[in-house]
């Protein structure tokens, strides 16, 4: 009598090899679900950068120094064109001033002083008093002029009669009152003239009295 070993049962063809499980129940040959993991400060170090990310952050940096220098250049450059037009200016400013003295110096050197009369009636005694403008003046009575100690008219203090009357130079005139300050003598090459627009005398080297003609 003769014995079988009973075969292993039959399973139904599925047309496909069977999967086969490693370790973890994973199965031999299919990729592995991704796993994300842990970083801890201090202990997990960083991912030494590719070649390729070596040479795009190299070119960054030489673009960000490029980049800083030409904006330092255009500051410097913007910097001298200001300082440019500051010196300009204060050279056309100083040109300016400068003309502007010297015509103002001119002026003064050149341009006649400006002296107001006033008329003052004095009498036997000596006493001055301030009068109307139209008291003194060439062709007037009794008015002295400028030169002769006796009047215009080639007398004496006599021959003029009393009370005489001259012309008083700057100072405070009030009539009525004695003059305050000015002067008695006519001061030369200064333009002379009565508070009520009477010409005494024209201004400038070499002028001359007009001896009171009315004139602007």
């Amino acid at each position: 009598m003769s014995t079988q070993n009973p075969g292993p049962p039959d399973q139904p063809d599925s047309g496909g090899t069977p999967p086969v499980f490693g370790s973890g129940g994973h199965p031999v040959g299919e990729p592995r679900p991704g796993r994300m993991a842990r970083q801890e400060p201090g202990v997990t170090q960083p991912r030494p950068p590719t070649v390729g990310e070596a040479r795009a952050r190299d070119k960054a940096r030489k673009q960000a120094e490029e980049a800083q220098r030409a904006a330092a250049a255009a500051a410097e450059e913007k910097k001298r064109n200001r300082k440019r037009v500051m010196i300009g200016g204060v050279a056309i400013v100083g040109v300016a001033a400068l003309v502007g003295g010297g015509y103002l110096a001119y002026r003064a050197i050149t341009a006649p002083d400006q002296v107001t009369a006033s008329c003052v009636q004095i009498d036997e005694n000596g006493q001055e008093v301030v009068v109307p403008d139209d008291k003194c003046g060439e062709g007037q009575a009794n008015f002295r002029s400028e030169g002769s100690s006796s009047g215009g008219h080639g007398g004496g203090l006599l021959i003029l009669g009393w009370p005489q009357y001259r012309y008083h130079y700057g100072g405070t005139p009030t009539i009525g009152k004695p003059p305050t300050g000015g002067t008695s003598v006519k001061p030369r090459n200064a333009e002379i003239k009565t508070k009520t627009g009477t010409t005494v005398q024209r201004g400038g080297l070499g002028s001359k009295s007009t001896g009171g003609s009315s004139g602007s």
